[in-house]
């Protein structure tokens, strides 16, 4: 299957987007269930990598980048809640955002230079870049709301 298409990369994306918003709709007063089902989601994004022939390595990076990028920037709303509610979470998160995108991105890009350097095939493409770094955010925020709900 034709893997590096813009067409691709957004047809795929959009249906994983709508799956994972029907899922947090149907899950989300049921907290204790929402880490788990991000992170069952997260999978179902390697598996669809898997039929376009993407191999996880290769979107490594990506994924990195997500679980660090998301990881943290949950743990940043939960504290803006417990401060300020909707606007702290808001607030926090956006915070959050910005500076783990920087962070994400020193890891991301050292994933991709460690690859690079051992030889291992990276090479980007929009569906793959899109999935692995979606994923990982699922796997990054699925993470911190298991352990945080699991302890709070």
């Amino acid at each position: 299957m034709k893997k590096d298409g813009l067409f691709i990369a957004l047809v795929n994306s959009l249906i994983l987007s709508v799956i994972i918003i029907a899922a947090t709709v149907f899950v989300v007063y049921e907290k204790k269930w929402v880490g788990l089902v991000f992170i069952i989601i997260g999978f179902l994004h390697l598996l669809v990598l898997k039929i376009f022939n993407i191999s996880v390595k290769s979107v490594w990076p990506d994924l990195v980048f997500g679980a660090i990028d998301n990881g943290i920037l949950v743990i940043a709303a939960i504290i803006g809640a417990d401060f300020a509610g909707v606007l702290g979470a808001i607030v926090g998160g956006s915070a959050a955002n910005a500076i783990t995108d920087g962070f994400a991105g020193i890891f991301e890009g050292w994933t991709a230079e460690y690859l690079r350097k051992n030889k291992i095939k990276e090479k980007r493409t929009a569906l793959g870049s899109a999935l692995g770094k979606m994923a990982g955010c699922l796997f990054g925020a699925g993470l911190v709301l298991l352990i945080a709900w699991g302890i709070f």
